[in-house]
Formats: structure tokens, sequence, C-alpha cells
């Protein structure tokens, strides 16, 4: 095990006290921890992620009555689907208050708050003063990561200490929602999918790209991305021919093949969305360790959490 993987709770809330960076287990992805009234730990974040300054950050909180400490206007919406879904898998995007450091929103007006399902990052929230900004442990546009180790490949003793939960049981990082007066706006697909969300609060606008000035995280078009060049299909079969002298690393849903000079994995052989979610970035670090020259994924069905896999493949492509 490598020397920073930890279940030590008590060791993190004095590191994060101290002012330092702790990844930290979510039910999503892995994330990056820092003491979010911090400036100069929450730039360490930035720095050690490689991530450009004007891609904001999420705050993570342990109960709804810390949003008050954050936000100064709180849709009646916004508490419907806090209420509906924390902790989860839901970000929401609201007006800030003066004490959110201009860094965490890329100075912005508004800022992505959060609430984790996870019982020993909520245990470490309780025990701290303050919420903790925590992007993905990852570098800038890598595959997301959903174990201690993963965060250990990327990282190693960079990190003072990696808070060791397991494998993470939603695998994709959390939706995030914001509201443009009352109508409510999707800026990141994700571990909550477009139809629950309006099953609480009726009809959603998408807007889940922008280059320049994201009014979110994971909105920019290329991340989650492995170093080997990987490729969307529908068409698959077809796309393994013309590629079959290379290689190859095959991502299917539920298909299952036997093809010489490939690894094939499949996500769900019950063809269950959740369980491809889960499995999602787990296999893609696997895929990506294995010195192969191309992996083909196929698209997925364009349903429930189908629309978040395709929204993370689509952005891992090679351009």
């Amino acid at each position: 095990m490598n020397s920073t993987i930890t279940t030590d709770v008590e060791k993190c809330k004095k590191l994060l006290r101290e002012g330092q960076l702790v990844a930290i287990p979510t039910e999503t992805v892995y994330g990056l921890a820092a003491n979010a009234f911090n400036n100069y730990a929450v730039n360490r974040i930035f720095e050690m992620k490689g991530r450009p300054l004007f891609n904001p950050l999420i705050v993570h909180i342990h109960s709804i009555a810390q949003l008050q400490q954050l936000a100064i206007t709180i849709p009646n919406k916004a508490i419907q689907l806090a209420k509906a879904f924390w902790p989860g898998a839901l970000t929401l995007v609201l007006p800030k208050n003066h004490t959110v450091p201009d860094i965490i929103t890329a100075g912005k007006p508004t800022v992505a708050i959060r609430m984790p399902n996870h019982g020993l990052t909520l245990e470490l929230l309780e025990g701290l003063n303050f919420p903790l900004a925590a992007p993905s442990a990852n570098p800038f546009t890598r595959v997301s990561p959903t174990s201690a180790a993963h965060v250990a490949h990327y990282f190693g003793n960079r990190i003072p200490a990696i808070l060791d939960g397991g494998a993470c049981q939603i695998g994709l990082e959390s939706t995030i929602v914001g509201f443009e007066g009352e109508q409510t706006v999707v800026y990141r697909k994700g571990g909550i999918s477009i139809e629950a969300i309006e099953s609480i609060v009726g009809k959603v606008k998408l807007i889940t790209s922008n280059e320049t000035a994201p009014q979110a995280p994971g909105m920019l078009l290329k991340h989650y991305s492995p170093n080997t060049p990987l490729v969307l299909t529908d068409v698959l079969v077809e796309t393994i021919k013309e590629q079959q002298h290379l290689n190859l690393g095959i991502l299917t849903f539920q298909t299952e093949f036997n093809i010489e000079n490939a690894t094939v994995r499949t996500l769900s052989k019950q063809g269950d969305l959740e369980e491809a979610a889960k499995k999602l970035f787990a296999t893609l670090h696997e895929l990506d360790q294995l010195g192969l020259d191309l992996i083909i994924a196929e698209k997925f069905p364009d349903k429930d959490m189908g629309i978040s896999i395709n929204d993370r493949l689509l952005r891992a492509v090679t351009t």
C-alpha cells in the first residue's frame, strides 16, 4: 500500500486544518480537498492538478444548513433538489456569499456546492469548521479516480494523505444544476439522471459546454481522457474491423467479443447502466495501463445514466 493511503480521519482533519491537501473518497469519484476558505491551500489544488484558474471548483458540505454560509439566495427549486438528492451526486450552483474566495468560483458571482454521500467524508466534514473545496483528484483532463490506488498512481507521495474509502459507488462525477430565474439549468450530466432531476423540478435546460468561461466544472470539451487514443462509435463491429491491425482495447456495454489482438472489457453483461457507470473510469484506468494502440468505446443507450456515460466518453475522444 502507498504510504500516503490511510483510513485515519483524525490525521486527515489535522492536515486540512494545517492548510494541506488530502484526497477524499465520495460516492462519485475521489476528490483533491483543501480548506475552502484558505486561498493558499486552494491554489495548491490548481497547481497540483495543472488545472486552469478559470475552471471553478465544487465546495463540499455536510448539512443543508451550511448553505447559508456559502450562498446569499437559495431558490425553492434548489431546496427541493437538495432535499431529494442530498447527500448525493448533485451539485447546486448558487449566488455566492462574500465569504467564498474568488479563486474557488473563478471570479464568478456563483458557487458550486455539494453534500457527498460517503460516510468517511461526511465524518471528516462534520469534524471541521470549514467546508472543503475538492475537484476530482487527477491531473487536468485525465481520467477521474474511483479508488485510492488511482489517486496514488497519479500523485504518489505529493499528497500528504489519501483517505481510503474503497471503490466509488457511483463512479461518475455529480450532476451540476444551476438556475436562471425560474429555469433550472444542467451544466454537467452526471451521477443523477436528467430524468430524476426533471421529476422534481420539471423540464430543464442543458448548457453542458463552455471552453472559455465555464459556469461549472466539467464543461470543457476535452476531459476524462486516457493517454491511449480513444474513439467512440455507434457501429462497433465495423470500427473494430477497420482498426483490427492495431493492438486494441474494446469497451462495450453488454456485448462480449473474443477477438485476436484485442482486450475486451464489458461493463455490464446484464445491461445495467448504473453498473456500467460505476465501472467506467476504473476500466479506462485499466486499459490505459496496457500499452494499447487504441481504445474503441461503444456508444451507450441515450437514456438515464447512459447519457452521462456518453458525455464522459465523448470528452475523452482523441481529437
